[in-house]
């Protein structure tokens, strides 16, 4: 007990304050150093995923609108390119329904609307996609600048689109969009295959006998 009473004794003597309160600033200052590390580290991290976030979004939106200029003319593109187009509108379509946004899904379910009617409208002589093409990349951009309220806008004309369906209208139309894509391959492929009945035309090409040597010896023997 006698080292604990050392203790009190010195703890309580006026020499021992002065030592307690440097130990006491010295803790605090630490404390207060490793918290504002790791504030300052959580905040560069935040800044970089927010930035990879917003890389991610502009060039999901950029593959978006290019992709929808592609759909505007989808019926003169050939099935090659039609298949790297629907490729490329299937990976940016995922890369924005991971975004960390809300409703970025919403988003994405309207731009998949839109995509599919200007697909659709290319088939459509004298139909005019250029407006189209343009309110598309506007309302694009308008959610990345604006989620919140772009989000509600497209949500509304998913349920208009949803409540103006009518399902016979909807089988003719797709009975009518298999048409189209079945004329569309068939041109392309009676475009591209050969015909059967094709021979090859090269023949040996004759040669013409060298007898200039044969002559010169009949000579040399004469």
């Amino acid at each position: 007990m006698q080292w604990w009473n050392d203790l009190i004794s010195w703890l309580t003597s006026d020499e021992a304050q002065s030592t307690l309160f440097t130990g006491a600033v010295l803790f605090v200052a630490v404390l207060a150093a490793g918290l504002l590390a790791a504030w300052i580290a959580s905040a560069a991290v935040r800044r970089v995923v927010d930035q990879r976030d917003r890389e991610v979004k502009t060039a999901a939106i950029a593959a978006l609108i290019d992709a929808a200029t592609e759909a505007s003319v989808w019926n003169s593109l050939t099935p090659q390119e039609q298949v790297l187009a629907d490729r490329t509108v299937g990976q940016a379509d995922i890369q924005v329904r991971l975004l960390p946004i809300r409703g970025s899904d919403v988003a994405a379910n309207w731009a998949a609307h839109q995509l599919h009617e200007l697909k659709r409208a290319s088939a459509t002589f004298g139909y005019q996609l250029d407006p189209a093409v343009v309110e598309f990349r506007d309302r694009m951009l308008d959610w990345q600048r604006h989620p919140s309220r772009a989000r509600k806008q497209f949500q509304n004309d998913l349920v208009r689109w949803r409540t103006q369906r009518q399902e016979p209208e909807q089988a003719a139309i797709e009975e009518q969009d298999a048409w189209v894509a079945e004329q569309h391959h068939e041109r392309y492929r009676s475009a591209t295959e050969i015909a059967p009945n094709a021979t090859p035309t090269t023949a040996p090409t004759p040669t013409q006998a060298y007898t200039e040597p044969l002559a010169q010896s009949d000579e040399a023997r004469a």
